[in-house]
């Protein structure tokens, strides 16, 4: 909280050149405050767009900075668990939208093929997993073992009695 006030001071006596030199690792740092799973945080990093000169200069920059921190409103927007934080970041979402909605809408697909990567990434990591303890299974039981009832199997006769082989 501490950080995102002072930010806004010093940004608000930043001009443009020295805005364009900080400006990336500057909204990476934002992004994650957006995210913050607390939402005192989450919600003073989205009220930084309602300051008029910081709004201005991301607005110049927005080809840079959106593409930055769109991954961070949409998670917001899609499991954050404070409502005044997703109201809000719908607010930023839709600002950018009126902004520029060719670059949103960009930042949005980019985003969903980035999140199918990560799953199908996600699905072979399981996958993989489930075949390493298949085979650490069958190396430690190098027979298999029989735990439900295989019908392959003849089971004996219940009226044959049991009788162990002779030896002569």
């Amino acid at each position: 909280m501490m950080f995102l006030g002072e930010l806004e001071e010093v940004l608000e006596l930043t001009d443009m050149a020295e805005f364009q030199k900080c400006m990336v690792p500057l909204f990476r740092r934002i992004a994650s405050c957006l995210n913050s799973s607390h939402f005192q945080v989450a919600e003073r990093a989205l009220f930084l767009w309602n300051n008029e000169h910081l709004f201005d200069m991301i607005s110049q920059n927005r080809q840079v900075i959106l593409p930055i921190i769109y991954p961070a409103l949409e998670r917001n927007t899609r499991w954050h668990w404070n409502q005044s934080v997703l109201n809000v970041t719908l607010n930023v979402k839709k600002m950018f939208l009126d902004m520029d909605e060719r670059l949103l809408l960009a930042c949005q697909n980019n985003f969903q093929a980035e999140e199918e990567k990560r799953a199908a990434t996600e699905e072979r990591r399981r996958l993989m997993w489930e075949q390493l303890e298949r085979n650490a299974a069958a190396a430690c039981h190098p027979h298999p073992v029989i735990t439900t009832t295989d019908s392959s199997f003849p089971s004996p006769p219940s009226s044959t009695p049991l009788v162990a082989p002779t030896v002569t």
